[in-house]
């Protein structure tokens, strides 16, 4: 039986932060740099456990996207990973209820980036893929980022999107998106 709890980062012990850290760079494979744990923290995280373990991870910041011109709260999600010995079990779906109630009670808009691999899951979910271009709001002013075009999906919650139409993330290090 899996176990979801939620908390915010400040709440984690030092132990499960580390274990969390450790299940993500298991499951990515070397693929899960400094920068993108970074910006998996300083939001709610919902923790899978299954007799003790930590079988799943995914979390939920705030960010600010702009959609027209127009600056919104997004709940952007983060390291959603699950132990490759409990895939398709229904601990990712566990741990989405979960970030998609946080993103529902408190944002104007959901957004994730995802890999090809992981599109169905989430449009199963009612995510929506965003078909406009993206772009990130840098140093420099706005450049685009087409290298993310067609991995980007959106929860509209408070809003009504165009989803052809440029979406602009605010700057962070390593991926913006």
């Amino acid at each position: 039986m899996v176990d979801v709890r939620t908390a915010h980062t400040a709440y984690l012990e030092r132990s499960v932060l580390a274990a969390a850290r450790g299940l993500l760079d298991d499951v990515f494979a070397g693929d899960m740099t400094d920068a993108d744990w970074e910006h998996a923290l300083g939001g709610i995280h919902a923790l899978a456990w299954e007799e003790g373990a930590l079988v799943g991870h995914a979390s939920v910041i705030q960010r600010r996207l702009w959609l027209g011109g127009r600056a919104l709260r997004t709940g952007y999600v983060e390291g959603v990973g699950v132990r490759g010995d409990r895939r398709g079990r229904g601990v990712g779906a566990a741990l989405m209820e979960q970030v998609e109630r946080v993103v529902r009670g408190a944002y104007d808009l959901g957004a994730l980036g995802t890999t090809e691999l992981a599109r169905g899951f989430y449009a199963a979910r009612g995510w929506q893929l965003w078909q406009g271009p993206s772009a990130a709001l840098t140093p420099r002013g706005i450049e685009r980022t087409p290298g993310d075009d067609g991995g980007i999906y959106v929860l509209p919650v408070s809003v009504d999107v165009d989803l052809a139409a440029e979406i602009v993330c605010d700057w962070r290090d390593g991926d913006v998106w």
